[in-house]
């Protein structure tokens, strides 16, 4: 997706604005090899971690991994929270209007019931994979 500058959610105080982009894949890895190189990518830019909310240098979460569900130690699918995330919704939709997280609908469902006046879609920067 474009990058979108967001306003900190679930934040420590004093925490400045947040940069999001959302990339879909296609792999034939288990959900939990999957969030392993999501982790080694994470420590690759440096990624420390300290108390939740904090901030960091990236954060690689993962939201569905198509209808797969997982809940245990570490690792919750489809993520617990991202129904109703702006930052999550908004640049999903831009790239997959009939993205759907199982067991709450479709995203551009979901975006009508959330507030996204912290969304800001930046032209200025680009994710190059």
């Amino acid at each position: 997706s474009s990058v979108y500058e967001t306003d900190p959610v679930d934040a420590v105080e004093g925490s400045g604005k947040f940069l999001n982009a959302v990339v879909l894949i296609d792999t034939t890895l288990t959900v939990h090899t999957l969030l392993d190189r999501a982790l080694a990518i994470e420590d690759a830019f440096g990624r420390e971690r300290s108390e939740p909310g904090a901030p960091r240098t990236l954060d690689v979460d993962l939201i569905v991994v198509a209808t797969r569900v997982a809940d245990d130690e570490s690792l919750k699918l489809p993520h617990p929270r991202a129904h109703e995330r702006g930052f999550v919704l908004v640049p999903w939709l831009e790239i997959d209007p009939e993205g759907e997280i199982p067991g709450r609908g479709f995203v551009a469902d979901l975006l009508e019931g959330i507030d996204t006046k912290g969304v800001h879609k930046r032209e200025d920067l680009e994710i190059i994979l």
